[in-house]
């Protein structure tokens, strides 16, 4: 699935920052997702799209272009 940058900013009020940091996020935990699958952790959820590609952040990317994830940005900054 070829998805432009402009698509995916759409999801993310056009901020690049935020689609980044959203991006990074999920790519981490799909990471810790298959690190662990052995282990019946089930912390946290597996990917939610079916891709050819097994990379962590391809996958963020594909979810997010699929309007699999849920974006919230805070109010105020981080602390």
């Amino acid at each position: 699935m070829q998805t432009k940058i402009d698509d995916l900013l759409s999801f993310h009020d056009n901020s690049r920052f935020g689609l980044t940091v959203s991006a990074a996020k999920r790519a981490r935990q799909i990471n810790n997702y298959f690190r662990h699958l052995g282990e019946g952790l089930g912390h946290e959820v597996g990917p939610q799209v079916r891709s050819a590609s097994n990379k962590s952040l391809t996958l963020a990317l594909e979810e997010i272009a699929a309007d699999k994830l849920e974006y919230e940005q805070p109010d105020e900054g981080v602390k």
